[in-house]
């Protein structure tokens, strides 16, 4: 008797307890994304807002904002943001140094591993009409 399938459909079934993905369908679509930066040589941080598809400017690296979702206030508070990070040195090609999903509530998670720079999400703007039909 072939357990396989069995089992791939019990995984599928406790992944869909642990990770509930109703939350994420609730969820509203942001217009920008504010991170926190922080420069480890000067220890000095700054928070940036960066508009859905635009690119900034840190240092040395170019963070494109990708897209923004965030839970309405009923659910558990989520914020989760998708960027793009490249590390831009002279004479040199961009390097991508990130690209992927960051979580507010779990910045260590899924970070950016870089010597000089960490990045995290803080915040998702929304505009007041994408809240209430998130919240639906």
């Amino acid at each position: 008797m072939n357990l396989r399938p069995r089992i791939t459909l019990l995984s599928c079934l406790i992944g869909m307890m642990v990770f509930p993905v109703a939350g994420y369908s609730k969820s509203a679509s942001g217009e920008a994304v504010v991170l926190r930066a922080l420069d480890k040589v000067t220890a000095r941080t700054k928070d940036i807002i960066i508009y859905i598809d635009q690119t900034v400017k840190y240092g040395t690296l170019e963070i494109t904002a990708r897209k923004c979702l965030k839970r309405p206030p009923e659910d558990t508070p989520e914020t989760s943001t998708f960027l793009e990070i490249r590390e831009m040195k002279q004479d040199e090609d961009p390097l991508l140094v990130f690209n992927g999903w960051m979580f507010a509530s779990s910045p260590a998670l899924n970070a950016l591993e870089h010597p000089v720079y960490d990045v995290w999400v803080i915040d998702c703007k929304i505009t007041d009409g994408e809240v209430s039909r998130g919240s639906e």
